[in-house]
């Protein structure tokens, strides 16, 4: 008897003996994979959120540890090709046209906020060149996180267009209550998740990430960024 089966490279159903049907991760039973993909993703935000929410230090330290690991475990689990979670070299088209859209868009922040009569830097004394080092790094394992696992398993359920909407509204969602970053990090997200579904290399859309993320702590007054905080730190900075 065949078995209906997905084959996440793609979107192509395919038809597989039944008998030698393994779950694998990549070609396993349609209703079992769609359920464990709601698994990883509801499982994964809900730690991460705890991470974000909780009070004290040592608590968001034990629950970010524990999302990692868990997403560790999960992609062990699926055992995904490079090329699908976007660790794999970017074509150089794809590559420039992600980094000169977003070299024009962090300009045209500063411009416009040097037009309002803003200062530049809004914040001369914060960020640090050590947490601007820091920073690019966190950028790049936030790629991670939102392309190589949300964005991987919210195409499988949705489809790779639905994907990109549903992927930049989970990663906005997660920078609340701070307006300024969740109302950037949604346009951000759409322009991220459609570059990363383009052309599928996590390596430039990190580099913007940095990037546009230090033009708003350029120039945006810290009174309203709470040094980029989210989560509980936004309400005790």
């Amino acid at each position: 008897m065949a078995v209906q089966t997905k084959t996440f490279e793609g979107s192509a159903v395919a038809s597989v003996p039944g008998p030698n049907l393994r779950p694998r991760g990549l070609e396993v039973p349609l209703a079992w994979r769609r359920f464990f993909a709601w698994f990883q993703l509801i499982v994964v935000y809900v730690f991460m959120e705890c991470a974000l929410w909780s009070s004290q230090l040592a608590s968001r330290n034990r629950w970010v540890f524990i999302t990692a690991i868990t997403v560790l475990v999960f992609v062990l689990v699926d055992r995904p090709s490079l090329k699908r979670m976007g660790l794999g070299l970017p074509t150089r088209f794809g590559a420039g046209l992600v980094l000169a859209i977003s070299f024009a868009a962090a300009i045209f922040l500063v411009l416009a906020a040097h037009w309002a009569g803003g200062q530049i830097p809004a914040n001369p004394l914060w960020p640090s060149l050590h947490l601007t080092v820091q920073y690019v790094a966190w950028a790049l394992i936030q790629e991670f996180m939102l392309q190589s696992f949300f964005f991987t398993r919210c195409e499988e359920l949705f489809g790779s267009s639905a994907a990109v909407w549903v992927a930049a509204t989970l990663f906005a969602a997660a920078h609340l209550p701070s307006p300024i970053l969740t109302t950037f990090t949604w346009a951000g997200g759409l322009f991220f998740c459609e570059m990363f579904r383009r052309y599928r290399s996590i390596y430039p859309i990190g580099i913007v990430h940095g990037m546009l993320g230090l033009a708003i702590a350029l120039t945006m007054p810290d009174s309203l960024l709470h040094h980029m905080r989210v989560g509980i730190g936004y309400l005790n900075y």
